[in-house]
């Protein structure tokens, strides 16, 4: 969406000036798929460091306070439903096992694993991929058209996008397919008229 305000804002503004659309939209594109991904980056691992953080300071806990930490996850078990007796056992067995019982507390007390939090790496190619992919709908027209065609093309296209994300997020939430479609593609027309028009305004001004 960002992309697709940007575009439709510099297209209100200089309507006789494709280029300056075609350069704005590459701009936007550009930069919001690296900023994504640097963020998307940092993020997770950020997530990464933190465990590390907590992996260090549970192995540190478990050999200078074992009786507590053992407490600890015996009282875990016994909230989901194990016996005080049946947790011990359990717990026990963990303990026998160092490696197996730093990767149990680091989970099931902190609520950390390296498993569910992917590679900072592969998160930050998928985010820049996925804002690059969403921000060339609406200017990819403007590389082939001009004018009011590549405006009307570009706002189809970039609504016929966002009826498939809406559609594809219905999948996850369970809710009615076309009125989630519908959704996602009326707010995106408000915002592109909204940018559009207050790039009107401003080219107006400027002029």
């Amino acid at each position: 969406m960002a992309n697709v305000c940007l575009i439709m804002g510099v297209a209100g503004a200089s309507s006789e000036a494709p280029h300056a659309v075609v350069l704005a939209g590459v701009a936007g594109l550009v930069a919001g798929s690296f900023s994504m991904a640097m963020g998307e980056y940092i993020s997770v691992r950020s997530q990464h460091e933190l465990l590390d953080y907590q992996v260090e300071l549970e192995r540190k806990q478990l050999r200078q306070t074992p009786d507590q930490e053992r407490d600890i996850l015996v009282e875990i078990y016994r909230s989901r439903g194990l016996s005080g007796v049946g947790a011990g056992r359990v717990v026990e067995r963990l303990l026998a096992d160092p490696k197996r019982a730093l990767d149990t507390f680091v989970r099931d007390e902190i609520g950390l694993s390296a498993a569910t939090m992917g590679s900072p790496t592969t998160a930050a190619l998928g985010s820049l991929l996925a804002f690059a992919l969403g921000a060339s709908v609406p200017l990819m027209p403007y590389l082939a058209l001009s004018g009011v065609a590549a405006l009307g093309v570009s706002i189809a296209c970039t609504l016929g996008a966002l009826f498939l994300v809406g559609l594809g997020v219905s999948r996850l939430t369970h809710r009615r397919p076309l009125r989630s479609g519908l959704r996602q593609a009326a707010l995106g027309l408000v915002a592109a008229g909204v940018t559009y028009g207050i790039g009107m305004l401003l080219g107006t001004a400027v002029r």
